[in-house]
């Protein structure tokens, strides 16, 4: 019961996501990422983090996002209480929404992004995402959190909100992952912590650990 986006940026390489809940620890279940596969975002009535990973190892492999979207949910049994969408190294994008989740369900897909969501508070939400993060500035983050920053303010869940996440990967920098796992005001906390962890001492230090493309940095 969830709403989350996947994205790439074309200029830099990176890629991520973004999601919110009105339950506990949505990172931990959602988002996954790779800088050698792509992003996926398995979430749903009964999400299945297996699909997330096994996603990413078919987009590693060389499938696209939505032919990996259909090798991993067609033999699932269980395929219509989960929703999964990916996003690949090209920007392409697949999704999956099985028919018993809650309403309101759907997805919307972008030039380089995936929205989905599910037990919404109206199919505005989706849009709202979609909008927000298409017509946001700064870099991939800042527009991601602007885009559940959007959704909240749509309605999101119809459940109101109790955690937040941010993923980024890319090849020339370290993994970003943000969690606020229970809160009153996890979007809010969300934006505070990126802050946080993209300014000051911590901030400064990401800058000196191996990346993909300098594995030895130091």
């Amino acid at each position: 019961m969830t709403f989350s986006i996947l994205a790439r940026d074309e200029k830099t390489g990176w890629l991520g996501g973004a999601a919110a809940t009105g339950s506990l620890c949505v990172g931990g279940w959602v988002l996954r990422a790779n800088p050698l596969g792509g992003a996926s975002a398995s979430q749903g009535a009964a999400p299945s983090t297996f699909w997330g990973e096994d996603v990413l190892i078919r987009m590693k492999e060389g499938a696209a996002a939505a032919e990996a979207i259909r090798a991993v949910t067609d033999p699932d049994t269980g395929r219509a209480a989960r929703q999964l969408a990916a996003l690949d190294l090209n920007g392409g994008t697949g999704v999956h929404t099985g028919e018993d989740n809650s309403d309101v369900k759907g997805s919307r897909e972008g030039d380089g992004f995936v929205v989905s969501g599910n037990l919404l508070s109206g199919q505005n939400v989706l849009d709202a995402i979609a909008e927000g993060f298409a017509g946001a500035g700064g870099n991939l983050p800042a527009r991601l959190l602007a885009a559940v920053q959007a959704g909240e303010a749509a309605g999101g869940d119809s459940r109101g909100l109790m955690s937040a996440a941010l993923l980024i990967v890319g090849p020339d920098i370290a993994p970003l992952t943000l969690r606020v796992d229970y809160s009153e005001t996890p979007v809010a906390d969300l934006v505070s912590l990126h802050e946080r962890a993209t300014s000051g001492d911590y901030g400064d230090w990401t800058t000196t650990v191996p990346t993909l493309n300098d594995p030895q940095r130091r």
